[in-house]
This record gives structure tokens, sequence and C-alpha cells, in this order.
């Protein structure tokens, strides 16, 4: 069975990955990066602030943690546990895999890229999507944000489930965390007061 769905990555990999264009390539590298998408974390900052008004420090706790939770967890302990080497450096995919500038680190199974999207996304649809409930669109903010890097061959697309998984599990976590931390905080402060 699991040479099955090996197998089924594999044929999913080559599928997606060889849905590229020259003209894309830059773009979809681009759109791998971080700092391309500074002005949507700066309004999500800004919608935080809309939110929870001064009190908002209390969710900057929680994205923090939603962030190292997933990383770390695929990071340190998945890569290195699992050991399943990237597509990119693979060598019986050399020949048909495509790829464009990057490979990154030997190991890609769970990936980190979808676990940090997929966590910053959970964490804030539980803070602020009872008032905007739009934001859910964070959701395919990180679906396009990890699809980015099956398009490179950095990863396979169980490598960005399996990401996905931990991210969402790791984004809820953390809002239990923080949320339960401004209660506490808020508790004492009205007792000490």
């Amino acid at each position: 069975m699991i040479e099955s769905i090996k197998s089924l990555d594999e044929s999913l990999l080559l599928f997606f990955n060889g849905l590229h264009h020259p003209f894309m390539d830059p773009i979809m590298y681009t759109a791998t990066q971080t700092w391309p998408w500074v002005p949507m974390y700066a309004f999500l900052l800004y919608l935080i602030w809309k939110t929870h008004g001064m009190q908002g420090w209390w969710t900057l706790i929680g994205i923090f943690l939603a962030v190292l939770f997933a990383d770390q967890f695929t990071s340190s302990f998945m890569k290195p546990f699992f050991g399943r080497l990237r597509p990119c450096q693979n060598p019986d995919l050399a020949e048909v895999l495509h790829t464009y500038r990057t490979c990154g680190g030997k190991f890609g199974f769970a990936s980190s890229h979808a676990a940090n999207s997929f966590a910053v996304a959970t964490l804030l649809w539980q803070l602020i999507g009872k008032k905007y409930p739009a934001v859910k669109w964070l959701f395919a903010w990180a679906v396009f944000f990890s699809y980015t890097r099956v398009y490179l061959g950095v990863h396979y697309p169980g490598d960005i489930i399996v990401g996905g998984i931990v991210g969402a599990c790791c984004g809820y976590l953390a809002y239990l965390i923080s949320h339960q931390i401004y209660r506490w905080t808020s508790s004492n402060k009205s007792t000490i007061e």
C-alpha cells in the first residue's frame, strides 16, 4: 500500500509540475518567497487591530506560536525522521522534473511552507473570522503558496497535504494557547484592579 501511495504521489507531482511555462517560472519562484506577501501580512495586522484593538498583542503571540510549532515540527522532527528526499534531490526524477533556481534542503516530508501557511490561515480564521468571514481566502492563499513548491519541484503533493494538516493543527493549538493567555491576563488584570 505504501508503494501505491508513493507511486500516486509521484504521478501527481509529475502532472502538476508539468504544468509549467517559462513565463510563470519567475512568478512562481517569487510567490514562494516570504517578502512578496509583506503587504498582505500588514493588511492582516490591520484587521487584527480593527478586531481586537490594543488587546491584539495576544494574537501576535498566537501567530508566533503557530509558525514556531508548525515550522519546528516539520523541519526539526519530520524531515530528519522520515528522511524522504525532495523530488529535486531524487536522481530518478532528474530527467523528467522541471525545477527553477532552487531546491532547498535534502529532505522534504513534510512541507514547512505548507505547514506555516496553513497554521497562519487556521489561527487567523479563529481570531478574526467571525468579524471578517471573508478572511477564509487565507486558505486559498495557503493552497496557492503551497502549490508553488510542487510547481518548482521541491515538494511532492503528499508533502504539501501532510504539511497543511500539521499546520492546521498547529494553528488551532496556538489559538487555544494564546486565547488562554489572553483570558488569564485579562482575569488577573481585573483581579488586581
